[in-house]
């Protein structure tokens, strides 16, 4: 059975979604949807390409992620759709499928991209404030239906990307950024457990605040206590152990974190 993920920035009050799914199972209603997000931050591309770059690799090969996070909706952005290794990715060409192909790149892996320009496979009206609906929603299900990408549109080599802050080398140790704060206000930031070298005796100073060391998990520090330690997905994270970080520290995306090894 095909399966189609969907991420957006458009919430779920409206039904934006869920029109989304109708066009998806009207052309093929054979395919397994399911949601990763539809809580990115509005217009926040760069949220969106670091909650699909973690996510994929749960994935199994042949799964067709619709990302739309699309500020540019209208203009002349160009409409998308690639593979990158066993997965298809399909949404506006913004760069949120940076970090992606990246990492499809750095593993050599098959890499063919193309911009949507045949309109045989979008509805019949498009809208020019949702193409998640008209253009992105029937590409998907035309994939999982086994139109091959390369009849849904014209080869492209370059696609737009982001600029993702990489961590600084300091004397003392790295400086890094907060890179996501997610629902629980806990604060990820770009340095991961190979900056450290298995260093547990850091400092870490984050909007004028010191916490001293790393602990393995959340449980490790009293109710109310912050906390520094390696998450899910590799990056340090920050956390107000049953609180929130973020309002705590009136913490931003972007803000500096200082890592002091000693």
């Amino acid at each position: 059975m095909a399966l189609i993920t969907l991420m957006t920035d458009f919430g779920l009050k409206d039904g934006f979604v869920g029109v989304m799914k109708g066009v998806i199972l009207s052309l093929a209603p054979q395919v397994q949807i399911v949601d990763l997000s539809h809580l990115i931050t509005p217009q926040n591309i760069r949220e969106a390409a670091i909650v699909l770059h973690r996510a994929v690799p749960y994935f199994p090969e042949g799964a067709i992620h619709v990302v739309v996070v699309d500020p540019g909706v209208g203009t002349a952005r160009r409409p998308l759709a690639a593979r990158l290794g066993s997965q298809y990715f399909v949404g506006p060409d913004n760069g949120e499928f940076t970090l992606v192909l990246e990492r499809a790149e750095r593993a050599n892996w098959a890499v063919e991209m193309v911009c949507l320009d045949q309109p045989q496979y979008w509805l019949a009206e498009i809208s020019h404030v949702f193409h998640g609906r008209d253009i992105f929603s029937p590409v998907a299900a035309h994939l999982a239906n086994g139109v091959p990408l390369r009849q849904l549109g014209t080869p492209i080599a370059d696609p737009v990307r982001l600029d993702f802050p990489q961590p600084e080398r300091t004397a003392a140790g790295w400086r890094g950024k907060v890179t996501v704060i997610d629902h629980f206000g806990n604060l990820a930031v770009n340095i991961r457990p190979e900056h450290l070298e298995g260093q547990s005796g850091v400092v870490i100073s984050v909007c004028g605040t010191e916490i001293r060391g790393l602990v393995r998990t959340f449980g490790d520090k009293r109710p109310g206590e912050l906390a520094a330690l390696f998450g899910s997905s590799g990056d340090l994270v920050i956390a107000e152990v049953n609180g929130n970080a973020a309002q705590r520290l009136n913490a931003q995306i972007g803000d500096a974190v200082e890592i002091e090894i000693r």
